[in-house]
């Protein structure tokens, strides 16, 4: 596998060794062993799996005591998987980092603790599969709205698609202060 760094503190592309035959492909998703000598020694206790249809976007999630790690791919489709640093000390605090991740590419992304979080569909649906850090609490889920100006994110959709609980997430200057 390939590790690509984004500017982001610990937030990381990895590109998986694929292997190509007549029959079709294999690749390891996870193996524990290869990601701790990569820096990514968390244990994952939650494996998460979405549908969504295209011009949907969910998030920016976070949990504010328990953050989550994820380790996150699209296996069916194309998103652009978006996040934001939310940690406290960083030097990249409030700054955004996103990525086009689909079923063709296989690449994966490593988010560590203290990112908000969130993607939208590009194609006609997508499966989006993430491994979690930390069980999902919805007592602790917040977020950041998706449109907030100062962020300025081109989710890439024309007519988007967003659940009332997340047109409703305050702007990132009142989650970070």
């Amino acid at each position: 596998m390939i590790i690509n760094e984004t500017g982001l503190g610990g937030l990381l592309v990895i590109e998986p060794q694929i292997f190509d035959d007549d029959r079709g492909w294999f690749l390891e998703t996870f193996q524990n062993e290869r990601y701790r000598e990569v820096g990514i020694a968390q244990v994952f206790v939650q494996d998460n799996l979405s549908r969504s249809s295209q011009g949907v976007i969910r998030g920016l999630h976070f949990q504010k005591t328990r953050p989550q790690g994820k380790l996150v791919t699209c296996l069916r489709g194309k998103v652009l998987d978006v996040v934001v640093d939310l940690r406290v000390g960083s030097e990249t605090r409030g700054q955004t980092f996103s990525i086009i991740l689909d079923s063709d590419q296989r690449e994966q992304l490593w988010i560590p603790p203290g990112f908000a979080h969130g993607f939208s569909v590009l194609s006609e649906s997508a499966d989006f599969f993430y491994k979690c850090t930390e069980y999902y609490q919805p007592t602790d889920e917040y977020g950041i709205l998706w449109s907030d100006p100062d962020l300025s994110i081109d989710w890439l959709v024309s007519n988007p698609i967003v659940s009332k609980k997340d047109q409703k997430l305050p702007r990132l200057k009142e989650v970070i202060g």
